[in-house]
């Protein structure tokens, strides 16, 4: 007989001689064999669509899937009467077919795509933030249940040097400096001016505002809370309640705190990483961040690796650290996750200290990638460690923000005062959000014009995962948008 009477055929012989469940059954293994063997995926979608593979088997018994091993082991008593709904489908990535027992939020997932749901009205009559919809979304696509649309967040095709690897991102990041407040007094602060902190109505909206945009563009959505200190913002828990509620994935970018402020925060949700900053070794650090500074912060690191929170470094790089950066990664090891470097960008207080020479950085990047082999601690940031990679022979990264420059694409940061800047480390004004929306701000000529990049880079082969830094060729003195990063010793090729 033909595969598709078999079921039928199991439940009209019925009792006895046949299982009560084994119709059931059957009607499963039907399904995994007419998943293998259909057609092939689209290969691409411009909304979210069910898998078109996938089948929903109604099943009068509990624990079927259980008996669908090859193991002696199989749990005959635990199949048991009772209504269960069995997902078989082909997973996309590798061909593979799966067969589950339905969850409640597979088959609300299933639901939205198939009734065309605005998960925005779904969320309201769940009485839950939207966020948790765009995480059952999320979960579907990963599952294969739901095939998505690849990322809106691209850069422009047709560009040389233009990577798909790194032209396309799938995190957008509010970098949210919620107040100007601050335990220290940095030497190299490039802001001290007196900005109001964030108003707190506008927040919640703001986190509202980011999931809308990230939906629209198929990808994830990241807040990097800053400051100042950011723990010294009135509402700094409250904020992080409301984004962990939002699933939002939640950076913090501050100073050593207590450790009662960390448990609170890991109470509500483990932050992706909590960021900290040293200059050096602690008498060049302690000169820059202020006396007992070096020791405070190796003391928190110590305390967040122990509680299991991720956490890494970042060092301000100038001529008079270059050297003391090897010996604190000597220092960081098993400490931290991991520690990286930018540039001082010569604004605010930070315009009193000095830049190494161009060649003094070349030879620094070599040493920095020599000792990337003997240091685990070491990670890359800085975009032109791609053209030592390169020289080297190495694989590249994916540059500052993991797609060259990321100023106004792959992320913004917002200042406590509203302003809107493609990125934080210079003047880059492209809005402000507390008179416009991230969407309008996003869009702007000013924002597209950071994106856009150096038209001096445009014609370099490393232009995707490089661009140099604008910051530093603007604190030079430069045009970030015709001349490129002045410590670039490559030729665009």
């Amino acid at each position: 007989m033909e595969p598709t009477g078999f079921p039928a055929v199991l439940y009209e012989l019925g009792e006895p001689g046949v299982p009560p469940f084994l119709p059931g059954l059957a009607q499963i293994e039907l399904a995994g064999f007419q998943v293998r063997t259909a057609v092939p995926m689209p290969d691409a979608t411009d909304k979210p669509m069910l898998n078109p593979t996938l089948q929903i088997i109604p099943v009068t018994w509990t624990n079927l899937v259980n008996l669908l091993t090859r193991s002696r082991g199989r749990d005959l008593a635990s199949v048991k009467p009772g209504n269960e709904y069995i997902l078989v489908w082909r997973e996309p990535a590798t061909g593979c077919v799966r067969v589950q027992a339905a969850e409640s939020c597979d088959l609300l997932a299933i639901k939205i795509i198939i009734e065309e749901l605005d998960p925005d009205d779904v969320a309201r009559e769940s009485s839950v933030p939207a966020g948790k919809i765009d995480a059952i979304m999320r979960e579907a696509v990963w599952k294969g249940l739901v095939l998505s649309p690849p990322s809106a967040l691209c850069r422009e095709a047709n560009v040389p040097g233009r990577d798909e690897n790194y032209s396309v991102a799938d995190v957008f990041t509010l970098q949210w400096h919620l107040t100007q407040e601050c335990d220290l007094h940095c030497r190299h602060c490039y802001d001290r001016a007196n900005r109001a902190a964030f108003p707190f109505e506008r927040a919640l909206p703001l986190l509202d505002e980011l999931g809308s945009f990230c939906r629209s563009r198929f990808v994830r959505g990241q807040v990097s809370l800053t400051g100042g200190n950011p723990l010294l913002y009135p509402h700094f828990f409250e904020l992080y309640q409301a984004a962990a509620e939002r699933e939002l994935m939640i950076a913090i970018l501050g100073n050593a705190v207590e450790r009662a402020d960390v448990e609170r925060i890991v109470a509500i949700r483990m932050p992706v990483y909590y960021q900290v900053s040293l200059e050096g070794l602690e008498p060049h650090n302690d000169r820059i961040r202020g006396a007992g500074n070096y020791r405070r912060t190796i003391a928190f690191l110590r305390m967040l690796t122990g509680m299991g929170v991720p956490n890494m470094v970042m060092l301000t790089l100038t001529r008079h650290n270059m050297d003391q950066v090897i010996p604190l990664a000597d220092e960081l090891e098993g400490v931290t996750d991991g520690m990286a470097f930018n540039r001082l960008a010569l604004f605010g207080e930070g315009a009193a200290l000095e830049l190494p020479t161009p060649i003094e950085y070349r030879l620094f990047l070599e040493e920095y990638v020599r000792a990337l082999e003997s240091h685990a601690v070491l990670g890359l940031k800085d975009n032109l460690l791609n053209t030592v990679l390169e020289r080297s022979g190495k694989e590249l990264f994916g540059g500052c923000a993991g797609y060259g420059c990321g100023a106004a694409f792959n992320f913004v940061s917002i200042l406590s005062d509203g302003e809107v800047h493609a990125c934080r480390k210079f003047p880059s004004l492209i809005g402000n959000i507390l008179t416009d929306s991230l969407e309008n701000v996003y869009s702007s000529d000013a924002a597209s014009r950071y994106r856009s990049g150096s038209s001096a880079c445009a014609g370099c082969s490393l232009n995707a995962v490089c661009r140099g830094c604008p910051a530093i060729t603007a604190s030079l003195g430069l045009d970030p948008f015709s001349e490129k990063d002045p410590y670039c010793f490559r030729n665009p090729s």
